[in-house]
């Protein structure tokens, strides 16, 4: 069965500085005509940041759509500063924790909401952290505190629900499963 829906129409309705909000008319695959609220994100990327000493760097942070604290592992916009997800892996590594890594791999991509938003997340890991030489003005509007967390750590939050951002549920998870892997990397 073809499951693929032809946009007819698309109306503007909302155009921000994060966001754009569009509504799409589209054909199904069997005629019918519906409607579609799409909102459109850049890509992002978030790090899981391994220390030396085998902790990951997690940020406190305000999330106003929450209306609550969030933890969350370092993340940000490709935007107009960087030509690639791995270039803003490494700014965004200065901007939010004041370090560079000497091993950066990509983990996985994955849509946050496909239901309604095409934003991709690219999801990196960074071992082999030292302090940056020179640092990044930091955005303007963030209010970050910086904690490192073992594993069991994490596992405590998660088992207490206070690992409720998706990108951080996936860090987790992967280096839950890949703990000798990561550990290998720090110890060379």
């Amino acid at each position: 069965m073809d499951f693929a829906e032809k946009v007819i129409g698309r109306e503007l309705k909302y155009h921000g500085a994060i966001i754009d909000v569009e509504v799409q008319t589209v054909e199904l695959p069997n005629g019918q005509i519906a409607a579609r609220d799409i909102v459109h994100h850049c890509p992002a990327i978030a790090i899981l940041a391994i220390t030396n000493d085998n902790k990951a760097i997690i940020m406190r942070q305000w999330r106003t759509a929450l209306a609550k604290e969030t933890l969350e592992i370092p993340a940000g916009k490709v935007d107009a500063r960087d030509t690639n997800p791995l270039e803003t892996t490494i700014r965004e590594l200065n901007e939010e924790t004041r370090m560079q890594a000497a091993h950066i791999e990509k983990i996985s991509s994955f849509y946050l909401s496909s239901g309604y938003a095409d934003e991709m997340m690219h999801l990196y890991l960074a071992t082999g952290l030292s302090p940056v030489d020179d640092e990044l003005p930091q955005d303007d509007d963030e209010n970050l505190a910086l904690s490192t967390y073992t594993l069991d750590e994490l596992a405590d939050l998660n088992a207490q629900g206070l690992l409720d951002d998706s990108k951080t549920q996936v860090a987790y998870w992967y280096w839950a499963a890949n703990q000798a892997y990561v550990k290998g990397l720090l110890n060379g």
